[in-house]
């Protein structure tokens, strides 16, 4: 006589109630185990959540008259697919707080959790994956000489006799578009398929020396493994060696024998990352992104959850994977807006990660060179302790920044006079330059120079950006392209006028400044394919282009040590956005740019044009630094009474119909403000909270839906929560939520 609580996928705020026929299935489901059940017409897979057991029947009918459940509409569990819990006591705790904190239907949280070939029922277990191998030489010599002008076949042979066995991972890094050379390969005979160990690694990695400066000693050892729970907030300028820090903290660690949690940004950096960590602590580093394939992030998975593996390195969803013994917890570039997920569960990977620390009762590290103003405020608070790297490693110097008054100045494509003869200057003494402009693409208007028509998207309210390399109008919003027209499709001019500067336009520009000089481009556009950012950004540490012209990609962790000038050509828009953030994104892109320059031998300098020289905020970064910066923005914040210092919740809705998310919002804010009298009456008289909107949001119309955002604030987080809490059930229940699409973030770092 048990009943399952079982959390499925969907929107139901609370676990699904299930039989266990005893007759069909002799295992016990566990709690943090999954299962197979009925649900309408499919079979879907679930985390048992709760096991209630009942000596009869009788108890059994009281037990479900006690949870509102009807015995005779109770389907039975299909499966059993764990007879051990795939997640601990304290995982679930995590992964319960994290549905209710986010307001997420707890099935939502738990598929999150889950590799997706567990999702799917699959075992646990990954004891190799598929790779490939050279066949041995005395098949190859019996077998005709592949064409000299089967280029890709060639590069795939190359990449093979330099290694016993590559899986797809391997020759996603190296290589692009291999599947198909291949397969080819494969039917000749000069390849074999084969099984090889689930993890891979360069044992034969030669172990770098590890010397730390005072500063960063005194950071390691602030970590005592000995009083559990400890948050720091680790800032450090660029170049002051954080990862040697985290290094040092991960060898105490692992010396106690449990395991370590790297959170990294981007898989962008994850490649020279784990190389740099297996090398330094000589053994395997599980890796875990979004550009693994189905069966190398289970391998993952299951290596960390069965403690065969003892450092984890991973994007944003590796915050829940499930630890053996996890002892230590550390996160680079804390303030990065990519730790936020910005669709479906829309959870704050570093708020979990301190709320993981606590609940495992285990150190947490937040490193950056600008830590976000809610960092800093719990550092100010004493929530952090709060240690502090101010000097570059190994001699360099800090760059020197200036602000570059363009007013009045005649540009050339966004580059100033002044700039374009500093950056000879330094190509003439052998420095490498970096050019930021935030931009992608040629030119972000093309307008009929005839009748003023310009590109829009059809589906949102934006123009369209031109990109002339592929002729191309692409919209950044939506992903809709089509080929740039011939003539205008509003008066048939012929004559067309592309207006303002994109990155691709930049390097057409430089480029026939300074013929001579090499040059790279890094953006989204040249770093589509796997293994290109890697490739591109090695070429630029070895130093092969001059002159480097980047979007914030360049911005995050990569260090060319050559590079002795940074110009950042337009960041006024940062000072003067709707968006209350956007100062503080500003001024952190800013100080992660200017990291950039001068990180070896050779001094470095920052150039910032800018129209407005005299603002308050940029004048404090240049003159006084982040921290002053920080403090200035912080004293804004409280008096504007905005976060860190007030909590937000942000609902927003979108809908083809113009009017359904405009009615949908404001059903939900009727129900809120009938609500509020009785919520403030319980609370203490300095709680505040109010609801704002529904307003349009910023751009009211994107992928042809209509989208408007009702804002929810209060001083006190608790009664914030609990007063979004008493309605949730009438949103759900809403008949308008066939015709809208809608979310709700809690703590939301973007109003667009």
């Amino acid at each position: 006589m048990t009943i399952i609580e079982v959390a499925v996928a969907g929107p139901f705020l609370t676990p699904l109630s299930y039989l266990l026929d005893s007759t069909a299935t002799a295992a016990l489901p566990v709690v943090g185990g999954r299962v197979r059940v009925p649900f309408r017409s499919k079979s879907l897979v679930g985390v048992v959540m709760a096991v209630q057991t009942f000596v009869d029947e009788q108890a059994l009918q009281a037990g479900c008259a006690a949870l509102s459940l009807n015995l005779k509409k109770l389907k039975s569990i299909e499966a059993v697919l764990d007879t051990a819990p795939l997640f601990s006591a304290k995982d679930m705790e995590l992964l319960k707080w994290a549905s209710f904190y986010y307001h997420e239907p707890i099935g939502n949280v738990m598929q999150t959790a889950l590799p997706k070939r567990l999702r799917q029922g699959e075992v646990p277990e990954v004891e190799g994956v598929t790779s490939w191998v050279l066949a041995p030489q005395s098949i190859r010599e019996t077998l005709p000489p592949l064409p000299a002008n089967a280029k890709q076949q060639l590069a795939l042979i190359d990449c093979l006799s330099e290694s016993q066995a590559l899986s797809a991972e391997h020759l996603n890094a190296q290589l692009n578009h291999w599947r198909t050379p291949m397969k080819r390969l494969l039917d000749l005979g000069w390849v074999q398929e084969t099984t090889s160990p689930c993890l891979n690694w360069h044992s034969k990695l030669t172990r770098p020396g590890h010397i730390l400066n005072a500063e960063q000693q005194v950071a390691v050892d602030a970590v005592d493994f000995d009083k559990g729970y400890q948050a720091f907030l680790l800032e450090g300028i660029t170049g002051s060696g954080k990862t040697e820090v985290y290094l040092g903290m991960i060898e105490r660690c692992l010396h106690l024998g449990k395991q370590v949690l790297v959170l990294v940004p981007e898989i962008g950096l994850t490649p020279q990352t784990v190389q740099r960590f297996e090398a330094y602590l000589q053994q395997p580093v599980a890796v875990m992104h979004s550009g693994l394939n189905d069966k190398e992030r289970q391998c993952a998975w299951w290596l960390v959850q069965s403690g065969r593996v003892q450092v984890l390195l991973g994007t944003r969803s590796a915050v829940f994977t499930p630890f053996a013994n996890l002892g230590l917890c550390i996160m680079d570039e804390e303030h990065d807006l990519s730790f936020k997920q910005q669709d479906g569960f829309r959870y704050s990977a570093r708020d979990c990660l301190v709320r993981r620390a606590h609940l495992e009762k285990v150190p947490v590290v937040l490193g950056s060179a600008t830590p976000s103003l809610e960092s800093l405020y719990n550092a100010q608070t004493q929530r952090y302790a709060w240690l502090k790297l101010q000097q570059r490693a190994a001699g360099a110097q800090l760059p020197n920044v200036q602000l570059l008054d363009i007013r009045g100045e005649k540009l050339a494509e966004g580059v100033s006079t002044p700039l374009r003869k500093l950056m000879a200057q330094h190509l003439a003494d052998q420095g490498q330059v970096l050019l930021f402009l935030n931009r992608r693409g040629f030119a972000p208007v093309l307008m009929c120079h005839d009748c003023g028509w310009q590109a829009a998207c059809p589906s949102c309210d934006a123009n369209m950006t031109y990109h002339q390399q592929v002729n191309e109008l692409r919209c950044h919003h939506c992903g809709y392209q089509h080929k740039a027209p011939h003539t205008c499709p509003h008066c048939q001019s012929a004559e067309f006028v592309k207006v303002g500067q994109g990155t691709e336009r930049l390097e057409e520009t430089i480029q026939s400044w300074f013929p001579e000089e090499s040059l790279l481009r890094i953006d989204a556009d040249t770093t589509r394919l796997k293994g290109q950012m890697a490739e591109l950004t090695q070429q630029a540490k070895e130093g092969k282009a001059r002159i480097l012209i980047g979007t914030q990609m360049l911005a995050k962790g990569h260090h060319f040590p050559q590079v002795t000038l940074v110009g950042l050509l337009d960041i006024d828009q940062g000072l003067f956005s709707s968006d209350f953030r956007a100062a503080e994104r500003m001024a952190q892109l800013i100080v992660q740019v200017s990291g950039r320059a001068g990180r070896a031998e050779k001094t470095g300098t920052v150039m910032i044009q800018t129209h407005h020289p005299e603002h308050p905020l940029l004048k404090t970064l240049v003159a006084e630094g982040y921290e002053a910066f920080a403090k200035q923005a912080l004293l804004g914040r409280e008096e504007a009474g905005l976060p860190p210092y007030e909590y937000q919740i942000l609902i927003r809705a979108e809908a083809i119909d113009a009017q359904a998310g405009w009615q949908f919002l404001n059903e939900i804010k009727f129900s809120l403000q009938s609500l509020k009298p009785t919520l403030l009456a319980q609370a203490s008289s300095q709680v505040n909270a109010q609801v704002m909107g529904p307003v349009a949001a910023p751009m009211m119309r994107r992928q042809g839906r209509y989208r408007y955002q009702l804002l929810l604030q209060s001083n006190h987080r608790g009664t914030l929560h609990q007063w979004l809490g008493q309605v949730e059930s009438r949103i759900y229940a809403s008949k308008l939520t066939a015709k809208v699409r809608w979310s709700i973030d809690v703590d939301p770092q973007e109003m667009n």
